[in-house]
């Protein structure tokens, strides 16, 4: 029998399950369960939990047959626990280091109380953590001895939820209060325990951290949302239950307090049946309050009394004028809005009049640089499959002369440019369009990114100071809340995306069209791209594309390629690509290096190369689809991590994390591709694993799927086709000279032996 049982909610919990539970698995201490808890969350974290349970003997997974809302998630949980404690954990919030180790030993301490409350911290939305109300309070009482919350009354100033405190399971089985439904049903739990609790335990340090997430309307499920009327209900069903209990009495006054002004604070949520609201909390009050009973002096006490007796006209009166200060403070607000909209381009308001075009789309890739990338793939598709559809592409004046011939584009700013935004039914790119922007009922927002995410994304940037540098996260998750769609690579982009940029998008896992062209190339287009990069057939090519880094300025490039180029030999030509934030590598002419960095199509390189040499790049993982050798040099990981923030270890060796071969300094990089342990059978394993991890939709119809969906309203997705079905592992030149000769040597290799 585990010492603590801990019971997790799954539902709607895709982008923070992850670092739920490994907060848990990753605490010194291991006498304990999981037991996750799903009900169909259609966001996938189910399967996420089924995942992280198969790997993790400890992690339980329960999926019931219908939605329970979260009372019945929680209670289910508690119903298959083994353990002689209960912990309830959100799957948004994790516990904090060393956590469990400190809850267990003041347990032993404290000769297992009923209850032990323990402290947390609060990490908003879009901040750090900071301390917490309750963490104060129990700070300040120093870690009570046992008590009754008779005996210490301010313990109720605890937050009422089910997630700061350790319940003794013989204790929560003969409890008389259960959870409510609704999205604060812990809360009458909670209260529940205290109050009926024969011995209460604290533990003034911070334990869980409380992960406040975006409020998406919309998105709650009917079970947990809660009206203001049954809020009612159920303070009036707490006390009905507890009244008469050994210990109610003794605390009744400060309850019902506690009670009244949290209904007090409801009431300002109360839009329809207002006047039904004020009689049933007038109603509760004549019910429950106790005799002699005097709420504080000041306002609030003075609409507690207006609400407790039943005088809705009052009440609203008073609420009135206090909203006419409010009105006065928003009043500079809405003019600055208000000059907002003025500067916005009047012939953009007045096209917005018009109706939507439901055969126009407009497509932008890398902030409006050219055609390229996912939104350039879904484009040649559509001109294939859905060729009523046209497209027009929003790019700058400078990368208009690159367009191909025939291709309808828009330059910022024009006339045309602001008819089309505001016109246009479906709106492709891989980063976001501008603020300016508006989005009209209709209008459809593909998000296709443009790669798989190895560093932390959106809001996960916050914390890192050179990442959030420039990134304004109001104007991010407004920008974010236009997308209907957004396109994953893998589950681990899905992950990463709910995450990095919480909405209502749906998530289609779909591959990334951009590697079509990988998993469907021919031998003659490989041979066509290597001629046109001067790469002759008996040559290894080998691409070099690094990431840039926010923390410095410019491009530095952490190799001696002219040493490398020249330890290889002319056998050997390197392919230098700079980031696309840089305006080329600076190299100059070196023998067998070509700077690479203009070419308009990263497809193509990674077509022409043997092997691919990066360090953090998202391109691995679009390489990964050829099966080809890819080495990772990595002199700075330790301060990028540190500084950019990442997602999971590259380096850690572990299959699925790396792809291959780990360098580095040059030396180490010339001897990887000396000794041959560059395409060796290890690395072969690795890179497997992590092709199977980072490329499991990329089957070459990514683009049909999204233009089929999307442009053509096909509800049901295309079928991947399983692995050994697909292509992606083209032989180069070289290496295909090198297979017709391998039969007539096992063929003389066998003569010798006989």
């Amino acid at each position: 029998m585990p010492r603590l049982s801990i019971v997790v909610p799954v539902r709607r919990v895709r982008g923070s399950l992850r670092a739920c539970l490994e907060s848990v698995l990753a605490q010194s201490f291991a006498d304990i369960e999981i037991i996750g808890v799903a009900d169909g969350s259609p966001d996938g974290s189910g399967q996420l939990l089924d995942e992280i349970a198969a790997r993790d003997s400890r992690v339980r997974a329960v999926h019931l047959a219908e939605p329970a809302g979260s009372d019945g998630r929680r209670t289910a949980g508690a119903e298959r626990a083994t353990g002689d404690y209960l912990l309830f954990l959100e799957g948004s919030h994790v516990l904090l280091p060393g956590a469990l180790q400190r809850i267990a030993d003041r347990l032993d301490a404290a000769k297992d109380p009923d209850v032990l409350l323990f402290g947390h911290v609060r990490r908003p939305f879009r901040g750090l953590p900071q301390e917490s109300r309750s963490l104060r309070l129990l700070t300040a009482m120093g870690g009570t001895d046992l008590c009754t919350l008779a005996e210490r009354p301010e313990l109720l100033g605890v937050a009422a939820v089910c997630w700061n405190r350790a319940v003794r399971r013989d204790f929560h089985e003969r409890g008389q209060v259960s959870f409510a439904p609704g999205a604060y049903g812990d809360r009458m739990y909670a209260l529940g325990m205290l109050v009926t609790a024969e011995t209460i335990a604290a533990l003034p340090v911070p334990c869980v951290e409380h992960r406040q997430q975006r409020c998406l309307p919309g998105l709650d499920e009917p079970e947990d949302t809660v009206r203001p009327h049954d809020v009612v209900e159920q303070f009036s069903e707490l006390f009905g239950t507890l009244q008469g209990t050994a210990r109610f009495d003794a605390v009744h006054s400060p309850l019902f307090q506690l009670a009244s002004q949290q209904l007090l604070e409801t009431y300002a949520e109360v839009s329809r049946r207002r006047r039904a609201y004020v009689r049933a909390v007038a109603a509760f009050h004549r019910e429950y309050r106790p005799r002699g009973h005097r709420p504080p002096a000041g306002i609030a006490a003075l609409r507690l009394r207006l609400l407790g007796r039943g005088r809705p006209a009052a009440l609203r009166g008073f609420d009135a004028a206090l909203a006419v200060r409010r009105r006065l403070l928003e009043a500079a607000a809405g003019a600055r809005a208000g000059l907002a909209r003025r500067v916005l381009p009047v012939l953009y308001r007045l096209h917005r009049l018009r109706p939507l075009d439901r055969r126009l789309a407009v497509y932008s890739a890398y902030w409006n640089r050219g055609m390229s990338c996912n939104p350039a793939a879904i484009y040649h598709k559509a001109a294939e499959l859905a060729p009523g559809v046209r497209g027009v592409w929003v790019v700058s004046h400078k990368a208009a002369a690159s367009l191909p011939p025939g291709v309808d584009h828009v330059v910022p700013g024009s006339r045309r440019y602001w008819a089309v935004m505001a016109r246009a039914t479906y709106f492709i790119s891989n980063v976001n369009f501008p603020n300016q922007v508006v989005k009209r009922p209709g209008q459809v927002h593909v998000m296709t990114h443009h790669g798989t995410p190895l560093k932390v994304m959106g809001m996960g940037q916050y914390p890192y100071p050179a990442a959030a540098q420039g990134l304004n996260f109001k104007d991010l998750l407004h920008r974010v809340d236009r997308w209907d769609v957004s396109l994953s690579s893998n589950p681990h982009s899905t992950e990463a995306w709910t995450s990095a940029y919480p909405s209502a998008v749906r998530h289609l896992e779909t591959g990334y069209p951009r590697n079509d062209v990988l998993v469907n190339a021919t031998p003659e287009q490989v041979a066509a791209v290597r001629a046109s990069l001067g790469i002759r057939p008996e040559q290894r090519a080998v691409l070099y594309a690094p990431t840039f880094r926010d923390h410095e300025r410019g491009y530095t490039c952490r190799l001696d390629l002219s040493r490398v180029a020249r330890e290889l030999g002319e056998d050997t030509v390197l392919l230098i690509r700079a980031h696309y934030f840089h305006d080329g590598s600076g190299l100059g002419v070196l023998p067998g290096i070509v700077d690479v960095s203009g070419h308009p199509s990263t497809e193509e390189l990674c077509l022409a190369a043997d092997a691919l040499v990066t360090d953090y790049s998202s391109v691995m993982f679009d390489y990964a689809n050829l099966d080809r050798p890819i080495v990772i040099h990595a002199p700075d990981w330790e301060i990028y991590s540190a500084v950019r923030g990442v997602c999971f270890d590259l380096l850690s060796g572990a299959p699925g994390d790396t792809p291959g071969a780990v360098t580095r300094s040059t030396d180490e990089l010339i001897r990887v591709f000396t000794d041959g342990t560059w395409n060796s059978a290890a690395n072969a394993e690795l890179r497997a694993a992590f092709r199977a991890r980072f490329c499991p939709f990329d089957d070459g119809r990514a683009a049909e799927r999204v233009v089929r969906h999307v442009l053509l309203g096909e509800r049901e997705l295309l079928p991947v086709a399983p692995p050994e079905e697909r292509g992606g592992a083209v032989a180069l030149p070289r290496q295909a000279a090198q297979q017709k000769e391998e039969p007539q040597e096992r063929q003389e290799a066998a003569g010798t032996a006989v």
